[in-house]
């Protein structure tokens, strides 16, 4: 008697075991996980070698796009430095992720200037900008707040900006918002969760 419900409780035990092995686990992103909002959609940008771009360009790639200006002492470089070495955390994976840095200060940040500044953090990263009613429309588009501020006796002046990056996965759906300051180890486990997906 004993033996025939030892026998039941590890035929029971197999068919949980069997059947939960079939179900996809979730997935546990560190950044936050906005799936399905409905801002965010697209851009169209042209990059620092003067091509037009949009998101369907890069499908296939997981998008990591961030907005931010070249004179930024801070957030900008700090981010775009995590983000090379996250590339570098992710192996020859980074070969399916495109880093975009989009200017808020059109003005100051010419193609020249972001042809310069943005690949020194990772050769394969891209500057983008528009117009500054083009750059009021994106980023209105994508929620990001940013306000030039007066200029000092110089002519030299701050841009207050938000400082989190989104991120799509390859089919150009927006999948993540990345906090400013979660660091590398959090973006490569999040990348790399999105190029399994």
């Amino acid at each position: 008697m004993v033996m025939l419900r030892l026998a039941r409780f590890l035929f029971l035990f197999l068919v949980l075991v069997l059947t939960g092995c079939g179900e996809k686990q979730p997935v546990h992103y560190l950044a936050t996980d906005i799936t399905g909002v409905g801002y965010a959609r697209d851009f169209r940008l042209t990059d620092q070698t003067g091509k037009v771009r949009t998101l369907a360009d890069f499908r296939g790639k997981v998008v990591a796009i961030f907005f931010g200006y070249t004179h930024c002492p801070d957030v900008c470089p700090a981010t775009l430095s995590d983000f090379a070495m996250a590339m570098k955390l992710l192996g020859k994976d980074a070969a399916r992720v495109q880093v975009i840095f989009v200017t808020l200060d059109p003005e100051r940040d010419t193609r020249a200037v972001l042809a310069h500044y943005v690949p020194a953090f990772n050769p394969g990263f891209l500057g983008m900008y528009a117009d500054p009613a083009g750059t009021a429309a994106l980023a209105k588009a994508f929620k990001v707040f940013y306000q030039k501020q007066p200029a000092d006796g110089h002519g030299r002046y701050a841009v207050d900006h938000s400082a989190g990056t989104y991120i799509y996965d390859t089919q150009g759906r927006l999948r993540l918002y990345m906090a400013y300051g979660q660091g590398p180890p959090a973006i490569a486990h999040d990348i790399s969760l999105l190029l399994k997906d």
